[in-house]
């Protein structure tokens, strides 16, 4: 195609924002309008004689030949969207329309860059996908799982670790962290463990990628190799402050990260931050709502739960399970005494020492005031329930330290035992509920017969 001998057609073709290239049969450029700079940072002269298609994005370049072709068989393309690499080696998204010139040989395009459209849907589509499973996960394990296959749609994301900041206990806690080659982050020395607490320390992200500038001090040695894969860590900012931090690593041969890319994350971070901290609140208020809250053990709404687990599990096994109901005596004494202070923390010491006594897959209760209750799981008999009840009663015989006093408490402890003493919960309750006051009647040693 000749322009020489239409510089003012030229001239009018490079006012226009988007660009304008004609490409010859064996796919190289023989013309480029001033707009191709600004889109792919390539002046005209560096481009006139080049491969089109070493411009094209690896993943984009076998579709965008078979395009080609199409198009030099007469076939007019409009709206075809592939990705081209910049000479900085941002990836830019182009909208084209592109025909055949039988006349001049070549393929006739123009180009738009469409690359803020396709962030913007990017972010949208992942606000989205975020929103829904922050919704739809149950905790915040299966949270940050959906998050990594979200953000690995648009982001090389092999490797991702979310960090979360424990202010009270000063500790930073990874949650979910997937790396191929490199050990936990909680270890001392870790890149991730590293990164993150710089991260959270300044509270704003960082790149860091072979050949990149103002590197933070000490991770200078990270991208070294110009091979070196990238890392991209950007921090989870609440109104209260930096709650955590989520670092993605490349693999030596993925596409280096960009600041559209930092951008990006961090746009995404902020909605993952408010996802975070809502499904926290409903943790506490769950956990609030099923645990009593001065000994931090389950209460009574976890114990009916547990409870009716317990026994459906027993009677499917044709077993035994069994419940101690423990009071503490003259517990109104230490109350009226010492203070209610020493009070709760002797209720603390207690339940701390009861759950002392019993398997992991038992459960310690309050109930309320100074009355626990012990279900045990899956017992074979009843001399298993004694043999508890007995540790109980010398474990809580050991003199407590509580404030500068030293006290002791004595339980009276009924114990009721399914099917031997009933096979519905009002009745084992019932049962076990008598056996205690029993067990205070006669010097606090009684179980259910």
């Amino acid at each position: 195609m000749d322009t020489s001998s239409s510089a003012p057609l030229a001239s009018y073709i490079d006012l226009l924002l988007d660009a304008v290239c004609a490409v010859d049969g064996q796919g190289r450029f023989v013309f480029v309008s001033a707009a191709c700079e600004r889109i792919f940072g390539y002046t005209p002269q560096e481009l006139i004689g080049q491969p089109m298609i070493d411009l094209v994005h690896p993943a984009d370049r076998q579709r965008t030949l078979e395009a080609a072709r199409e198009i030099m068989g007469g076939e007019p393309k409009l709206n075809f969207e592939n990705r081209y690499l910049r000479k900085d080696g941002r990836v830019v998204h182009i909208l084209w329309s592109a025909r055949w010139s039988p006349v001049d040989q070549l393929r006739i395009a123009v180009a738009r860059d469409i690359t803020e459209r396709k962030q913007a849907e990017s972010r949208q589509a992942a606000l989205y996908a975020i929103s829904e499973a922050a919704h739809a996960a149950a905790d915040l394990l299966a949270l940050f799982k959906r998050i990594h296959l979200i953000i690995g749609e648009w982001l090389p994301a092999l490797n991702f670790s979310v960090a979360l900041y424990d202010e009270q206990c000063s500790q930073l806690n990874f949650p979910y962290h997937v790396d191929d080659r490199e050990g936990q982050p909680e270890l001392p020395g870790t890149v991730t463990g590293r990164l993150c607490a710089e991260v959270i320390r300044s509270g704003q992200p960082i790149l860091l990628t072979p050949g990149g500038s103002a590197l933070p001090a000490g991770f200078d040695d990270l991208v070294a190799q110009p091979d070196a894969p990238c890392w991209l860590g950007v921090p989870l900012n609440a109104q209260s402050g930096t709650i955590g931090a989520l670092i993605v690593k490349s693999a030596p041969d993925n596409e280096r990260y960009t600041e559209q890319d930092k951008e990006l994350l961090q746009y995404v971070c902020a909605q993952i931050t408010v996802a975070i901290e809502r499904k926290q609140l409903h943790a506490r208020l769950q956990h609030m709502a099923q645990y009593d809250q001065l000994t931090q053990v389950p209460n009574r709404e976890l114990l009916r739960e547990r409870f009716k687990c317990a026994v459906a599990a027993a009677r499917a096994a044709s077993g035994r399970m069994a419940l101690l109901y423990i009071d503490l005596d003259r517990f109104k004494q230490v109350n009226d005494t010492y203070g209610h202070g020493v009070g709760d923390m002797l209720l603390q010491a207690v339940a701390s020492r009861l759950k002392g006594c019993i398997r992991d897959t038992d459960t310690v209760a309050r109930i309320g005031g100074d009355e626990f209750v012990v279900l045990l799981h899956s017992i074979q008999a009843l001399e298993d329930a004694h043999r508890v009840r007995d540790k109980i009663h010398h474990a809580l015989a050991q003199p407590l330290r509580l404030d500068g006093h030293c006290l002791s408490i004595e339980p009276s402890i009924g114990v009721a035992c399914f099917p031997d003493h009933g096979t519905e919960d009002i009745a084992l309750f019932r049962h076990a509920d008598e056996a205690m006051y029993a067990a205070k009647r006669h010097n606090h040693r009684a179980f259910g017969i």
